[in-house]
């Protein structure tokens, strides 16, 4: 990078930190440590949730699966708006009207202590995993500018989001979100101009989306019912309505966001916005990606994005195959550009058999290349066989360290890191709230005086900070990350959502039989999702659907009243 760049990158990322810390305060207890004082309008609360949900592995991977993929992980999202609606009818106003620190709490009033102890467990578990690989993002990219080994710079990243999330606590973390999504939405906006501007003169818009369309990159819907498919639109709105209302609606990181709104119209409406531009902003970014393949059909790629991983085959005993492959790749690609070129030209015609003949040629070039490719990944895989040979993550900071104009390269990575830490910061006090309030307060330490809380929940942040950077250690061997995050939260998202479900909506189920429902439930999931029986989105449906079953049919041989609270919609 530049001076410049890292002078923006620099700046940014420091005048971030500092707006933060200086408009948190100070924090005397731990209702403003942990929510704020419930005073934020509407706004913080809709860019806070938004933040939360979109780190840097949104802004890093989300390109690189668009690039790789087509823009069929959009679907992913179709169930969110349906999600948005419940829960503003239900979850909200009784969250609100009872008053509570964290979503489990509920649990206990309307069940008892063991049931939000589980539920309290399996969201720590599931959102402490996750937390790690948010963390390993913006590593990767600190790794690559300055040539070091990614274990320094997820130590860096997650020292500094540890730091001023320990001292500002929630209002730290919704005040870093606001500024940070604003520079995120403009900073892509630009991103994704520069990459039409540096398309080929007479190559627009139009024809890059048409060119990657006509390679299958614009697969937006796919209408195929396949539960061992990942991405269709049943799996979005099916599978996705389920993952998305378990999130939203029982994960912490995100309840957290919105019991800090000043009301319950308020909150409603931060959660409204959400649904609203999370799926176009998606949508966006994953565009991105599209014109990033398409740009790369006029210019040559690198065989592989990881040059990490390049660099250490070829120094290998295996270097002269892959740069030997690396040279055919290179001339693959230069026959590619002239059939692109011809795509362009035939698109322009508008005739058919010239656009198809056109349309083939390019294929074939492409599945040739790709050919190589996967001869160089095979090599990388006998000479490591722990090598991450998936470089999805890679693609879109390739792009914008090579080709991005000198400050835009500085922020575009800066946006990264900001969103990594937004969403980072929103999870480990999600962590230290549910750790202090579900097990320390109720269980460990009930009726301290509210500064030992306070210290509680820092040191607990400073816990799960240190939890959250071993796992983003390990977050290299996952995959695309974007992915990763998902499948980690479908395993115990479907469970928690049922055991919510049958506590809003089932009031003669009682205790016993919901916790008993929830242990089996969760093991039937965790099997069905290692041995990949359906495509992870449907275990969100499966595991919610399953415990509601359990807990009906085990109802009636379990002697326990059930508890329903007073006035709450049961």
């Amino acid at each position: 990078m530049s001076v410049i760049d890292w002078i923006v990158l620099g700046a940014t990322l420091l005048a971030i930190v500092t707006y933060g810390i200086w408009k948190s305060g100070s924090n005397k207890n731990i209702d403003q440590y942990l929510m704020s004082n419930r005073s934020l309008p509407w706004y913080h609360v809709g860019l806070s949730v938004m933040a939360t949900q979109a780190s840097a592995i949104t802004f890093l991977s989300a390109p690189g699966q668009a690039y790789s993929d087509g823009m069929r992980f959009v679907q992913f999202y179709f169930g969110l708006p349906l999600a948005m609606i419940v829960l503003c009818i239900t979850f909200v106003p009784i969250f609100h009207r009872l008053k509570v620190y964290t979503a489990y709490e509920f649990l206990e009033q309307r069940f008892d202590l063991k049931t939000r102890v589980l539920t309290s467990f399996l969201f720590l578990v599931q959102r402490g995993l996750s937390t790690g690989i948010t963390i390993y993002a913006p590593a990767i990219i600190l790794s690559i500018i300055l040539n070091i080994n990614t274990i320094y710079t997820t130590l860096f990243i997650g020292i500094v989001v540890v730091f001023y999330t320990v001292y500002g606590g929630t209002r730290a973390v919704s005040y870093t979100q606001l500024l940070q999504m604003s520079i995120i939405f403009c900073g892509m906006f630009m991103a994704g101009v520069v990459v039409v501007k540096l398309l080929p003169n007479g190559v627009g818009f139009v024809h890059a989306v048409k060119l990657a369309g006509k390679l299958g990159k614009m697969n937006v819907i796919d209408w195929r019912f396949d539960p061992s498919n990942r991405y269709n639109i049943w799996s979005g709105i099916i599978g996705g309505f389920f993952l998305q209302l378990s999130y939203f609606g029982t994960d912490q990181s995100q309840v957290g966001r919105y019991l800090t709104g000043s009301s319950v119209g308020q909150s409603r409406l931060g959660l409204i916005m959400n649904g609203l531009v999370k799926i176009p902003m998606q949508f966006c970014i994953l565009l991105i990606g599209v014109l990033v393949f398409a740009f790369y059909q006029f210019n040559r790629p690198p065989m592989f994005f990881n040059q990490y991983e390049v660099k250490q085959v070829k120094q290998s005993s295996y270097g002269p195959q892959y740069s030997s492959l690396e040279n055919q790749y290179n001339q693959l690609t230069e026959q590619r550009k002239s059939k692109a070129n011809d795509l362009v030209k035939a698109l322009d015609s508008k005739d058919e058999n010239q656009i198809t003949q056109a349309q083939g040629a390019l294929k074939l070039a492409d599945k040739q290349a790709n050919t190589i490719r996967q001869d160089g990944i095979a090599l990388m895989k006998k000479n490591n066989g722990k090598a991450d040979i998936d470089d999805t993550n890679y693609v879109f900071l390739n792009f914008v360290t090579h080709y991005l104009p000198r400050g835009l390269i500085g922020l575009l990575i800066a946006i990264v890191c900001l969103a990594s830490m937004g969403s980072t910061a929103s999870s480990l006090n999600s962590l230290a709230s549910t750790s202090v309030v579900d097990i320390y307060k109720r269980i460990l330490n009930p009726g301290a005086s509210e500064k030992n809380y306070l210290n509680a929940s820092r040191w607990a942040t400073v816990f799960w900070g240190v939890v959250c950077i071993a796992m983003a250690l390990y977050a290299g061997q996952l995959g695309n990350l974007l992915e990763a995050v998902n499948k980690l939260g479908s395993y115990v998202y479907g469970t928690i959502l049922g055991v919510f479900i049958v506590a809003f909506y089932l009031k003669r189920v009682n205790a016993t039989s919901v916790f008993i429902a929830a242990v089996i439930t969760e093991i039937i999931t965790c099997i069905c999702g290692y041995y990949e029986v359906v495509a992870y989105l449907w275990l969100n449906a499966l595991g919610c659907i399953l415990l509601i079953m359990i807990a009906l049919v085990v109802n009636p041989f379990i002697r326990q009243k059930p508890v329903a609270l007073p006035g709450d919609g049961f």
